[in-house]
């Protein structure tokens, strides 16, 4: 699907999406279409209950007078309320409502909103890129679609006065859709064609975009005495990996920042096997790492003046007659060892190894980890918001703040020597959960942060973030592509040029 942004000329044929405001009224395209049509927009406007708040949307088919053979007008809200993410949904919403109708040209009119704070530029850039993310489909596997069920929609067309400001807006906004459809993919993708080492390779198509990609193998890890994430690999026929991704785009002396992600291609539990029902959904937690690989994708595409590193630690966690086992003890990369209670509280035991190469062999301003962790914090935040975990106030207000803008929201939980002491063991320097019900989550990040060594550090628990069953307008069912948005943001933000 192509999208363009050019300047305003009504179309003769197709789908046009107009934008109405509250109290019904148009602003003025849909002005001049309802003149054209004798006024059959303020008819259809006048004979439901759409009044033009945020979100709604009515279709007129073909109004006489016009030559178009649909037209959508969409609800804005309050002009005072209308932000970029409105917008975003404007033209997600657009694209969805048309994509299967039989339309190949959509064009979207975006005119001045009185009242309104986002500038005229801005509001096409987002649309654009809003109508980018709601093309989003995956059906690789999908043999037998209907000619009904496939996208018929070819040209989306986003009409506003100044276009090339728009369009130089666009662009970085472009490259971060291309990062979060490939972390999309990623997530998408069954077990049996991502695992360990394809997903390697996929990093490795990063490298046309001026990333240095490095993959270490099981022995290479053994040399570095990695043996949590090993040993949580150890039952599966997949050789687990360790990739690293280097993006320069500030000089040398310019501190990097680290990514780093969990990346467990399937989550069966080992030893510790989870429930048959739902666990075809355990694809899904490599999310942290399609996340990282994402956000470097995003990064390197826009050239950001960042010098960003992305490590994510790849491994299958199966059982069988190798796999590790309840009650063994694991020495980490830091020497610190580990009780594992539980072979399914498997993800901290990869991001223990990964962080502590991470902070060791690159020396960072900091460190953010991603990771589908637990199911505890699906329970306390649900699908709506990731828990944040941080040991440095700063980057925790700069994670809050780009969530907050890009509609990935985070919601910071405590860090506390009462909840450290809970992963006491009695034969190891630690154990991988405690034995209470309690406070899994922050138990979790209490592991992670043993390994961090005192580097500022933030924790992202996106377990229930990461994968949807909801359908909403610039995010599908499945995939996510969760924390591409907010670590570009928090790039983009705070360290660009710094």
């Amino acid at each position: 699907m192509k999208i363009q942004i050019n300047e305003p000329s009504l179309p003769k044929s197709g789908a046009l999406l107009i934008g109405v405001i509250p109290d019904r009224k148009l602003l003025a395209t849909g002005e001049q279409i309802d003149k054209l049509a004798q006024g059959a927009l303020s008819r259809a406007l006048q004979a439901g209950r759409f009044t033009g708040q945020k979100g709604q949307m009515i279709e007129v088919l073909a109004p006489a007078g016009t030559g178009l053979s649909r037209v959508l007008l969409y609800g804005l809200g309050k002009p005072e309320e209308i932000d970029p993410l409105t917008l975003e949904n404007c033209g997600g919403d657009a694209v969805k409502r048309v994509l299967l109708s039989g339309e190949k040209d959509l064009a979207i009119a975006c005119d001045p909103v009185p009242g309104g704070k986002v500038s005229l530029a801005d509001a096409a850039a987002r649309i654009a890129f809003g109508a980018k993310l709601g093309s989003y489909r995956f059906d690789k596997y999908r043999t037998k679609l209907k000619p009904d069920q496939q996208p018929s929609l070819v040209n989306v067309n986003v009409l506003v006065k100044g276009a090339p400001a728009a369009r130089k807006l666009h662009q970085p906004l472009e490259k971060l859709a291309d990062g979060i459809f490939f972390a999309r993919d990623l997530v998408t993708e069954p077990a049996n064609v991502i695992y360990p080492e394809s997903l390697a390779k996929e990093c490795k198509k990063l490298e046309k975009l001026g990333v240095r990609v490095e993959i270490l193998g099981e022995k290479a890890m053994e040399k570095l005495g990695m043996n949590t994430l090993l040993m949580v690999g150890k039952g599966s026929v997949r050789e687990s990996q360790l990739v690293v991704m280097q993006y320069h785009g500030a000089p040398k002396s310019s501190q990097p920042v680290i990514f780093a992600g969990k990346g467990v291609c399937f989550d069966t539990g080992g030893i510790s096997i989870k429930p048959a029902g739902g666990m075809e959904e355990m694809k899904w937690d490599m999310g942290g790492a399609a996340a990282v690989i994402g956000a470097m994708h995003a990064l390197a595409g826009r050239q950001a003046k960042v010098n960003a590193i992305g490590i994510v630690g790849l491994v299958e966690n199966m059982p069988s007659g190798e796999a590790q086992r309840p009650g063994d003890v694991v020495k980490s990369m830091s020497g610190q060892t580990v009780e594992v209670i539980n072979t399914d509280a498997e993800g901290r035991l990869v991001l223990a190894d990964v962080i502590w190469y991470a902070h060791t062999k690159f020396k960072p301003r900091f460190i953010v980890d991603l990771a589908t962790l637990t199911g505890a914090i699906i329970i306390s935040l649900g699908a709506e918001y990731a828990g944040l975990f941080a040991s440095d106030d700063k980057l925790a207000d700069q994670l809050f703040a780009a969530g907050k803008a890009e509609g990935e929201k985070v919601w910071r939980l405590p860090l506390d020597d009462a909840y450290d002491k809970m992963l006491e063991s009695h034969i190891a320097d630690m154990a991988n959960v405690t034995a209470e019900r309690g406070a899994g989550s922050i138990t979790a990040a209490q592991f992670i942060k043993r390994f961090t060594n005192n580097v500022p550090w933030a924790h992202l628990d996106i377990a229930g973030t990461a994968w949807t069953k909801k359908d909403k307008p610039t995010i599908p069912k499945g995939g996510v592509g969760w924390g591409v948005r907010l670590l570009n943001r928090l790039v983009a933000d705070n360290f660009e040029g710094k």
